[in-house]
């Protein structure tokens, strides 16, 4: 695979995919498809080189520039998508246009020119689970979205498995937990308590603060991804996670003992409607059969890493923080 299409990969994972394959897979020339939305940031690919990348300034939806890309492809990986979802409960519609309507122009494309698919999922889309529920999720799981995003995620998750059966589109699905690491907006939960917190702000945990999280370095998401591309089975769907469960509040006290603060030096908010309580990635079918394992086992070392990376940053995230706070202030949160 010479000539990769990367959708979204101006944004936090795929941008951080983007310097993975660079760094592991030199040969490999990329082409970034991005919006370039308040979440995408073309600086976020600064240090890889003009001959190795490709940028690309558009919308995924747009079928005539779509179709351009894909016909010089070998193959495509999706990120791009709406992805907070405080933001598609206050306003859906671009939630909908992006991540079906996107979805199905790319797979439109992928089917013409026989271009190798995969799309990123996410957990959320099986719902949650209760804290005190042993089970995890894993490829067998049903859907229960939640949330405008999730419910439009699970759309396209359906739309990719409807293209594989009817039309032959050589695509795979991987379904992740929630990523962390460097380039990711200040709105997500982890930057945002860091950032507060560097910034002077009181950091803010919605509800009792022990809804779960399962925790993945983006490193490891990327290094999954290319296994899957390397050697998943076409139309298989790979759940995607690092047995890294933490409550909120564990990772927020984690994130103020780290930057020196009292572990009650926060405030809480109001929890925000349908918060999912627990996500819990079963990662075994991935382990077992692509013999896939994450590097970044240790979370407290890799939350030590991203937080020094946000200290040592402030002129990347600077500017957008106080547009982020605004809105959460208009929004009581």
């Amino acid at each position: 695979m010479k000539e990769l299409i990367v959708t979204g990969g101006a944004g936090f994972i795929g941008s951080n995919f983007c310097h993975w394959t660079y760094n592991n897979h030199p040969d490999v020339h990329l082409t970034v498809l991005d919006a370039l939305t308040y979440a995408g940031n073309r600086d976020n690919l600064r240090g890889i080189p003009e001959d190795n990348l490709t940028f690309v300034h558009g919308d995924i939806c747009d079928r005539e520039l779509v179709d351009r890309l894909f016909s010089g492809a070998d193959g495509c990986v999706h990120f791009a998508a709406e992805s907070h979802n405080d933001n598609s409960i206050v306003a859906p519609e671009s939630f909908v246009r992006t991540n079906i309507g996107g979805t199905y122009t790319l797979l439109e494309a992928a089917r013409a020119y026989d271009v190798r698919f995969h799309h990123i999922s996410t957990d959320e889309v099986y719902g949650d689970l209760a804290l005190d529920d042993p089970q995890r999720f894993t490829e067998e799981s049903p859907y229960h979205p939640s949330s405008p995003y999730s419910s439009t995620k699970a759309a396209s998750d359906m739309l990719v498995r409807a293209w594989v059966r009817t039309y032959g589109v050589r695509a795979t699905i991987s379904n992740c937990s929630n990523n962390y690491g460097p380039y990711q907006h200040v709105e997500k939960f982890i930057p945002r308590q860091i950032t507060n917190i560097l910034s002077g702000l009181s950091p803010k945990l919605y509800g009792d603060g022990l809804n779960v999280r399962d925790w993945i370095h983006v490193d490891d998401h990327s290094s999954a991804v290319w296994t899957i591309l390397e050697r998943g089975k076409l139309g298989e769907t790979y759940l995607i996670g690092a047995d890294g469960e933490k409550s909120n509040l564990e990772v927020l006290k984690a994130i103020l003992r780290e930057l020196d603060q009292p572990e009650d030096a926060f405030e809480w908010v109001r929890d925000r409607p349908g918060h999912d309580r627990r996500y819990a990635i079963d990662p075994s079918k991935i382990s077992a059969q692509l013999e896939w394992r994450p590097m970044h086992v240790d979370f407290e070392d890799g939350l030590k890493e991203t937080i020094a990376w946000y200290r040592d940053n402030g002129e990347w995230w600077g500017a957008e923080k106080e547009a982020t706070e605004e809105r959460y202030r208009r929004q009581s949160q």
